[in-house]
This record gives C-alpha cells, sequence and structure tokens, in this order.
C-alpha cells in the first residue's frame, strides 16, 4: 500500500462525490431546500479534490489513475428502479449516506493511525465534513420520503452491505 495510491483514490472519491451533489441539483432543480443545501456540498467536495491534489503535489506525487469502485457499483446496483422521481430521489440519496458514512469511518482510522502527523490532522478534517454530509443525505431522504420507508430502506442498505463485504477483498489503498 502506498501513500500515492491512498492519496488517489481519495482525490477520484472527493471527484466523484462533486459530480453526485451536482447531479441531484441537475436532476431536481424544483427542489429549493436540496438545491440550497448540496450547492455548499458539491463546492466543499471539489475543494476537497483539490486539497488532496495539493497534499499530492507537496510529495511530489502524480495523480494515479482512477480505479474501479466495487463497493459503490454494487451499492449502485442495490438501488432501487422503477418508482416514482422521488423514490429514486431518496435511494441516491441513502446510497450517498451510506458511502459518506463509510468514508467518515475510514478518514478516522486514519486520522488515528497514519505514521505522519500532519496526515492526522488532514484526515480528521475530512472525517468531520463526512460526518456532517452523511446525516445531511440522511436528513433529506426523510424530507422527500416517507420517514417510516426510509427508515426501513436504510436498515436494508445496511444489511445489504454487511453481506456484500463479505465478498469484497480487504484493500488498504481505497477510501471504499
Amino acid at each position: 500500500m502506498s501513500l500515492q495510491d491512498i492519496l488517489t483514490d481519495h482525490a477520484y472519491c472527493e471527484q466523484k462525490a462533486t459530480t453526485s451533489c451536482i447531479s441531484l441539483i441537475q436532476q431536481n432543480p424544483e427542489r429549493k431546500e436540496l438545491v440550497e443545501e448540496l450547492t455548499p456540498v458539491a463546492a466543499e467536495e471539489w475543494g476537497h479534490f483539490a486539497l488532496v491534489l495539493k497534499e499530492l503535489n507537496n510529495r511530489g506525487l502524480a495523480l494515479g489513475r482512477q480505479r474501479k469502485d466495487e463497493y459503490v457499483n454494487k451499492l449502485l446496483k442495490f438501488q432501487k428502479g422503477g418508482g416514482s422521481r422521488q423514490e429514486h430521489l431518496v435511494e441516491k440519496l441513502l446510497t450517498m449516506a451510506l458511502i459518506e458514512a463509510r468514508s467518515c469511518e475510514r478518514f478516522r482510522l486514519l486520522s488515528l493511525h497514519i505514521s505522519e502527523e500532519d496526515l492526522k490532522e488532514f484526515y480528521k478534517g475530512f472525517m468531520i465534513s463526512e460526518a456532517g454530509h452523511y446525516k445531511l443525505f440522511i436528513r433529506l431522504a426523510k424530507l422527500y420520503g416517507d420517514e417510516e420507508k426510509v427508515e426501513k430502506r436504510w436498515k436494508e442498505y445496511l444489511a445489504f452491505e454487511a453481506e456484500m463485504l463479505k465478498t469484497l477483498e480487504v484493500r488498504g489503498d481505497r477510501m471504499h
């Protein structure tokens, strides 16, 4: 496992988070609260991408190639198809919430256990940010969906993820 691989994967995760927020805004411009809440998140995620690039540059490392994210791809396949636009939105928000929650956990571990002190603070900041995003996506899912159904579906996501994780290779160079 190399720091370059970790930082590269992190950079692309931030880039994908940015584009996911922008896509939700584009697909739901009539949802005022969603647009207002996700606009600063998209900007923040893009700022995170820039911070990770700066960290790579400061270390004389290049941004590597983007890799396939098997974890995220399996979560995307778990999303329910069909249904209303609102149901589809809730599915996307729950998927994004789970990704952010797991990123938060990963950043916490890095902030506690990475050997370089400056990177501990670097990842602590990301951990705090991702925790806020996770909570926001859950709140928005409950705003745009029936709260009981959202809670039930969230539990289904967690159960699916637990089973899925049994099949994925554990890699130290990935955020997910």
